[in-house]
């Protein structure tokens, strides 16, 4: 049982980036909201010595490790490492393998990192994760020019996560915060409203993700960020620029990541 206002962890340790397991990880843990999931990535495990590293903070932090290793070696030691020290492990790919190698007749390969080739479609998701990072949280309002998809909405509506999983689907994504006090980029009223999209939610909503967010920081709820007053501030606000901008407009209230960028992907592709 987890200790009430302490999120688990989950270990996703790789030989290779680890975004196989990543989205598992995540697909199961969206089944569990509003309870959020602690996702640490350690990518690149080539020797029992990492290994050793990951399980003693995995120990410390009463993680979960969930492992996509495909060296039989590191896979094996792992595993022993686990039981040792009595976490809990989760081998994604080993029953598989298993599984295809008796089927096939044949041993794997035991390549890492093969699901990702360095073909052109690599290096645009690559390209679309830098241009993302760059052009995050209005950093720089020429990315609105640049950009596949804009997002534009209020603090805590899921901007950044959002622009970093349609990066991953090679979408070059600009992201920029709606601030009553800040006036909105020009940019948003000369390029396309069709690449724009407009993340709205409800005041309760948003008011119990700020909350959240403010006692993670050890700041009061009582700060201004989370007030109602505030919050429909802003959220006016928002409104008026949407309506003004005349962009297509989703509500992530009750929304996963997943779901909102699908929805996104779908409007892009004129589905």
């Amino acid at each position: 049982m987890v200790a009430m206002g302490k999120n688990p962890v989950i270990f996703i340790a790789s030989d290779s980036a680890g975004e196989t397991g990543e989205a598992v990880v995540r697909a199961a843990a969206v089944q569990f909201y509003p309870q959020h999931v602690d996702v640490r990535i350690v990518p690149f495990l080539e020797d029992r010595a990492g290994i050793d590293r990951l399980v003693r903070t995995a120990k410390e932090q009463d993680g979960i490790i969930v492992f996509t290793l495909v060296i039989p070696e590191l896979r094996d030691y792992l595993v022993e490492q686990s039981i040792r020290h009595q976490l809990l492990y989760i081998d994604l790919l080993g029953p598989i393998l298993g599984s295809l190698e008796k089927k096939l007749e044949q041993e794997s390969r035991h390549q890492p990192g093969m699901i990702h080739p360095l073909d052109e479609d690599y290096f645009k998701k690559v390209e679309a994760v830098e241009f993302a990072v760059k052009y995050d949280d209005g950093r720089d309002f020429t990315g609105v020019l640049q950009a596949d998809i804009v997002l534009v909405g209020v603090s805590r509506t899921s901007k950044t996560p959002l622009s970093m999983y349609l990066a991953h689907k090679k979408f070059k994504v600009a992201n920029v915060p709606l601030v009553p006090e800040i006036q909105p980029p020009e940019q948003l009223f000369t390029v396309s409203n069709k690449k724009i999209v407009g993340l709205r939610i409800t005041p309760e909503k948003l008011n119990i993700i700020r909350s959240e967010r403010l006692k993670a920081l050890g700041l009061p709820k009582t700060a201004m960020y989370a007030t109602v007053e505030r919050i429909n501030k802003e959220l006016e606000y928002a409104d008026q620029i949407m309506n003004r901008i005349g962009c297509t407009v989703i509500d992530v209230s009750n929304k996963a990541v997943e779901e909102t960028a699908s929805l996104i992907i779908d409007l892009y592709r004129g589905g």
